[in-house]
């Protein structure tokens, strides 16, 4: 096993990118870069960390921010349940552990949004402990290496998955040896043509000896988007400098806590009475937009409504162009506002 293990640690020593989280063992900082490279690429992760840390460089600094702070700083990021976790999770760890992460495995993995996987990632990372990690490039690799021949995502395959994981991470430099796992995924076994020549376990790999690499991981049917028609409503007040939008604050589980435009799936017109709001509808679309969620495909017819007003609440604001930038807004709602909404701050 210790040779196994140099293997691995040798090449990611030779070989691991160098990534702004990897120069840290703040516990915090590592527990953003988690949250963040969910489903998400490393190259489009980078700049939302280092503005993330810039802006809240402590625990203490976003458990103290509002949640509209936290989610303008996650706009555009996507999967913006992710950012209302850890808020909520740092925020406990501020109130419980007065702002230090605890090294507990047990204590992690009871914060708010923080399984097992993030956990582990942790504690091995910023604690040197010999905990596991599986995410989707640990998966791959494991499902190769070890020719698992069930469906990623089937009960039996993550017992297995998790199993293997902590029986490998036994050992010296538990933190490096996750990484490389995971590093290994990203750079060498890739999803298609991975680089098995350039892999430190290419000796060891059970696919690669058998000649079927590209029969693992098996997966599982994924199910097609499902189309969806809505109408959306640009609802404005006011004229030149002194121009306001009209957005409400979702509370459903794709987009809630983010601000947006009114919609339905009805008419432009229900939109606009589902929030309270009035105001001299156009009769036709001014535009659509197209934007694929990751279980939804949606066509948005976009009408425009002028002179719009309504009773302010938490729930429905109207907005200068200049606030815009500091409100969480989703990518799908900066393409409905368009030229209404102020350019993106660099990342």
């Amino acid at each position: 096993m210790s040779l196994f293990r140099e293997k691995l640690l040798g090449w990611y020593d030779r070989a691991a990118r160098d990534l702004p989280w990897r120069a840290t063992r703040d516990p915090y900082a590592i527990w953003v870069s988690e949250i963040m490279l969910q489903q998400t690429r490393v190259d489009t992760v980078i700049p939302y960390y280092d503005r993330f840390l810039a802006r809240f460089p402590t625990a203490e600094s976003l458990a103290a921010a509002d949640e509209d702070s936290v989610l303008s700083h996650w706009s555009g990021l996507g999967y913006y349940r992710r950012a209302r976790l850890l808020h909520a999770g740092v925020r406990e760890v501020v109130a419980r552990y007065g702002g230090q992460v605890p090294e507990d495995a047990e204590a992690r993995r009871d914060l708010p949004g923080v399984g097992r996987y993030t956990a582990g990632a942790i504690g091995s990372i910023a604690f040197d402990k010999q905990e596991p990690i599986v995410d989707g490039n640990v998966s791959r690799v494991l499902a190769r290496l070890l020719r698992i021949d069930t469906p990623i995502g089937a009960s039996e395959t993550t017992k297995r998955l998790w199993r293997e994981a902590e029986r490998l991470v036994v050992g010296d430099r538990p933190g490096d040896f996750n990484q490389a796992l995971m590093e290994l995924g990203a750079m060498i076994c890739t999803p298609t043509q991975p680089s098995c020549e350039a892999c430190p376990w290419v000796e060891e790999c059970s696919a690669f000896s058998h000649g079927d690499v590209d029969r693992f991981p098996v997966r599982r049917p994924r199910k097609a988007p499902r189309a969806l028609t809505l109408s959306a409503v640009i609802a404005t007040s006011g004229r030149g400098a002194d121009r306001r939008v009209w957005l409400t604050k979702s509370g459903d589980a794709l987009f809630g806590g983010l601000w947006g435009a009114p919609m339905s799936e009805g008419l432009p017109r229900d939109a606009l009475r589902a929030v309270g709001l009035r105001g001299r509808l156009a009769r036709e679309p001014g535009s659509q937009v197209a934007h694929t969620l990751t279980h939804r495909r949606l066509q948005i017819d976009v009408y425009r409504a002028t002179g719009a007003s309504a009773e302010e609440s938490p729930t429905l604001r109207a907005f200068l162009q200049e606030e815009l930038d500091e409100v969480g807004i989703s990518t799908l709602t900066r393409k409905l506002l368009g030229d209404i909404l102020p350019p993106p701050k660099p990342l």
